[in-house]
């Protein structure tokens, strides 16, 4: 009987150890394509275009939809009044403007000179809040049915500039015309003189009480002055 040296067994044992795992290397290879990397179900995939840019749910489109969180503007920002495009926050300041409910009109007493007419017409401030009037008003006479006589009256030339109105003040216009005797212009006489004070749409109505005025020919024009401060010149 043969005796193996212990040593020699060893290296026997190491070499059939080294074979057995070579074959099992070449069997997972599998021709060296199952390495590539798999995709994971389940995992989120990059957004598509299902979600709409821009757009709320529920939202209609072109209205003041969205509202004023509470956040205090930024330091330095100003506004400029009421925003009035569609869609965006709705952005309001203070207005110091005289409002047409905040005003009484008048018409004070005929001043003639030169074949002129001139009637101051007086905005009164009713309200218990300081506010401004700027510019001219607009003034048309009516007949008892509201309907106008003549043309709108036109814009003598002026720079206009804020008045301020405190509870009670009042600035006046100067509503001028040719005395229609003199100018031979055809006349009307009105119920009303309608007073629309600058910037707003509704009017003041003042009862018309000094006669007939011109409402077409010669000289028929009626003028209005830039308001300024007071009741007359």
């Amino acid at each position: 009987m043969t005796h193996t040296s212990p040593s020699a067994h060893r290296a026997a044992l190491l070499a059939s150890a080294a074979a057995v795992l070579g074959l099992l290397t070449a069997c997972g290879s599998g021709g060296g394509t199952s390495g590539a990397p798999r995709q994971v179900s389940g995992t989120a995939a990059p957004a598509t275009g299902d979600t709409t840019a821009g757009t709320t749910s529920g939202t209609a489109p072109g209205t003041d939809s969205a509202t004023n969180s509470g956040a205090a503007p930024p330091s330095g920002a100003t506004t400029t009044g009421s925003a009035r495009g569609t869609g965006g926050a709705r952005t309001t300041a203070t207005s110091t403007r005289c409002h047409t409910s905040e005003l009484r009109a008048s018409v004070g007493r005929d001043d003639p000179g030169a074949g002129q007419e001139n009637f101051p017409v007086v905005l009164t401030n009713t309200s218990g809040r300081t506010c401004t009037v700027r510019g001219y008003p607009g003034a048309a006479f009516v007949d008892a049915a509201g309907r106008q006589l003549g043309p709108d009256p036109k814009r003598s030339p002026g720079t206009p500039t804020a008045v301020t109105l405190r509870p009670g003040s009042s600035a006046w216009t100067g509503l001028t015309f040719s005395n229609p005797g003199v100018s031979g212009a055809r006349t009307a006489t009105p119920a009303a003189l309608i007073v629309t004070p600058p910037d707003e749409r509704d009017h003041l109505t003042v009862k018309w009480t000094a006669g007939q005025v011109p409402v077409g020919g010669n000289a028929s024009s009626v003028f209005l002055t830039v308001l300024g401060p007071g009741t007359a010149p």
